[in-house]
């Protein structure tokens, strides 16, 4: 099969288009002839080798595929050889081939393409589980996003508005602004001209925000919980301008404050699988009717995922970028 390796750690330009043995569906896994793959800022930071794979996943990067059900291995139900699926994989998403683990596996929604499909998985996994299960956004709350134009950020736009919670959101620029107020945000702070914490305190008459959704880290979070409200609660995802900070613990112990955050990729199937069905539950329906949808900046071909990490990299896009193959 044609695949993407990562030649060494280092720039975009150290991901080659190789020849590799295709794999084999082991128990308990759905081998998927893939139709085109997501690119995410995990992939990027693997390729910088500073991400290695879990033990046993695959060195090719890739998070989550879409493509068609080629072979099924031993103790596999609920799916068919045939099937059109998306799924959250450990690795291996680049390329013809990929393996997949049964419990993390979904039915591309109604009237799906496979890249709108393969769009799901990373984004919709990661926003369910920290947003919803570990925060435990509820109706009537109000949620700060970072990175509002970004995969993770428009995906939690929108599920955070399904539910009926008011949304503030930062972006870098009056076009990304624009696109996340068609999303539903109540408000768009471009962090570039205008202070975050303040526009939060005038925007809720100074009570707080519940749920911040943090992936910048660094000075960021100190500012995140002076926005929240009493008993909010603080989600860290991931740390674009670095994991080490140095917080005031009064006001964390003053208004009661939960600092929490995760890692979804070095999770077992169990964990994994019982997001699966929630999003199957309470997600896929909105899917299939328009109320929520992923969105798509660029496609490319499998050749070009370079292209991708580049774009990736410069943070010009809004929404996903996808490989179709």
């Amino acid at each position: 099969m044609k695949a993407i390796e990562i030649i060494e750690p280092g720039g975009a330009d150290v991901l080659q288009i190789c020849d590799r043995p295709d794999p084999v569906a082991d128990a308990g896994q759905l081998l998927i002839r893939v139709k085109a793959a997501g690119i995410n800022r995990p992939d990027v930071v693997q390729r910088m080798g500073l991400y290695p794979p879990p033990p046993g996943a695959s060195d090719i990067p890739g998070l989550e595929v879409a493509g068609v059900v080629e072979a099924l291995g031993s103790s596999v139900s609920g799916f068919s050889v045939g099937d059109s699926v998306c799924a959250l994989v450990p690795g291996g998403g680049y390329a013809e081939l990929c393996v997949a683990p049964v419990e993390t596996c979904l039915p591309v929604p109604e009237g799906f393409s496979f890249v709108q499909a393969a769009a799901l998985p990373v984004t919709y996994f990661t926003v369910w589980s920290n947003l919803f299960d570990r925060a435990g956004l509820v109706a009537g709350e109000t949620v700060l996003v970072h990175g509002g134009s970004s995969g993770i950020g428009s995906t939690a736009i929108q599920l955070a508005k399904a539910v009926g919670t008011k949304v503030i959101t930062t972006v870098g620029s009056e076009k990304k602004s624009d696109f996340c107020r068609t999303l539903g945000a109540d408000l768009v702070v471009n962090y570039r001209e205008q202070d975050f914490e303040s526009c939060v305190a005038e925007y809720t008459d100074g009570a707080g925000v519940n749920v911040v959704l943090d992936m910048v880290g660094g000075s960021y979070i100190a500012k995140n919980i002076q926005c929240l409200a009493p008993d909010g609660r603080h989600v860290s995802i991931a740390f674009l301008t670095g994991p080490q900070v140095e917080i005031n613990m009064l006001p964390v112990m003053l208004k009661r404050l939960t600092l929490t955050g995760s890692t979804l990729r070095p999770r077992d199937n169990v964990f994994k699988g019982a997001i699966a069905e929630a999003l199957k539950e309470n997600v896929w329906p909105l899917l299939a009717k328009g109320a929520v949808k992923p969105v798509i900046d660029t496609v490319l071909p499998l050749a070009e995922a370079s292209v991708g990490h580049a774009l990736m990299e410069s943070s010009g896009h809004m929404g996903k970028i996808i490989l179709e193959i």
